[in-house]
């Protein structure tokens, strides 16, 4: 019987090339890879569903989960996570120095529906207690004017949400339009106008594994979505998905953690592997539903708190049964 071929579109990690590459192999799946940039693959995916697995948005896939009939499902395989404390960006000449000064300021945003906006407010809101109603949000592209919201958006009462489809966050940025951003990717006006914008948190590092160690919330940005119609009519393939992908990642961070030879061109990049291992455990990079109830039960709260969902979602209804638990012999 031939294996079922699927297109599986991923980004380019290394912890997915090896079953992008073939050298990991899905019991009974003939993996066909699309590799375009995240951007494309995501917009291609939920505006037209081209692909039969995916990689996709955290937020929109949960929004498009909590509704009745979705016509995708999920299983835990997080490709890209990032703590977020280093994605506030405010101006040097502000009266920003704490995370509560951000109340009652102007901030930009992405899109209100971004993973990485979610994350950055929720934390705002539950950890340093800003009241989100109090700031007056600007959405626009964070270095290019025309981005707009993905998702139809339901804003919580209070919040105060202007869309500016002709500006672009950097360029608010450096005429003083706007205090603040929250953006996942650095605003071009920090990159190249240090001396006019720079992080709130200078020593993000530090603040980040503090974090980390009093919450054991690691932010997942992107996850694994299955179109419905496929799974239905293969319910195999989400524990074969899931056990190839575990194995691709687990292979990747054994040779991040490889002193023997350099897999990366990064000097001391076994080290930062260990250190990251004495921080975060062993697998510093876990999938799974159990491995990562801390994160799943803040980032649930916060898009409900948001408007992303309509309701609070229980984790334990988020991704297909057949990958919640594992077989114990």
């Amino acid at each position: 019987m031939a294996n079922l071929p699927l297109s599986i579109a991923v980004g380019d990690y290394d912890h997915m090339r090896d079953l992008t590459t073939g050298r990991v192999i899905p019991d009974g799946i003939e993996v066909r890879p699309i590799n375009v940039p995240t951007e494309e693959m995501f917009f291609r995916f939920i505006k037209f569903q081209e692909f039969d697995v995916s990689e996709v948005s955290f937020a929109k896939a949960l929004a498009m989960v909590s509704q009745p009939n979705p016509w995708l499902v999920l299983i835990p395989v997080f490709p890209s996570r990032a703590f977020r404390h280093s994605s506030i960006y405010v101006r040097q000449d502000g009266d920003i120095k704490t995370p509560k000064d951000l109340a009652g300021k102007k901030i930009g945003i992405p899109e209100w529906a971004q993973t990485a906006s979610i994350y950055s407010r929720g934390m705002l809101a539950h950890e340093y207690g800003v009241d989100l109603t109090s700031i007056e949000w600007f959405q626009a592209g964070v270095n290019d004017a025309g981005r707009r919201e993905k998702v139809k958006l339901s804003l919580p009462p209070g919040i105060r949400y202007t869309a500016c489809p002709d500006k672009s966050i950097s360029q608010m940025l450096l005429s003083g339009e706007i205090d603040a951003a929250l953006s996942a990717r650095a605003p071009d006006a920090f990159i190249h106008h240090p001396d006019v914008v720079k992080r709130l948190f200078t020593n993000y590092r530090e603040v980040e594994q503090e974090y980390w160690q009093r919450t054991q919330i690691f932010p997942i940005m992107h996850v694994i979505a299955i179109k419905r119609t496929v799974y239905e009519a293969n319910p195999w393939i989400a524990r074969s998905l899931m056990s190839a992908f575990e194995l691709a990642k687990d292979r990747s961070l054994e040779r991040a953690a490889d002193i023997t030879a350099s897999y990366y061109p990064i000097p001391w990049a076994a080290d930062y592997a260990h250190a990251s291992q004495a921080i975060l455990g062993k697998d510093f990079w876990p999938y799974g539903f159990n491995e990562n109830a801390s994160t799943l039960e803040a980032f649930t709260q916060y898009a409900f708190e948001h408007g992303i969902t309509s309701r609070k979602m229980a984790i334990d209804e988020i991704f297909v049964p057949e990958v919640r638990e594992k077989v114990k012999v």
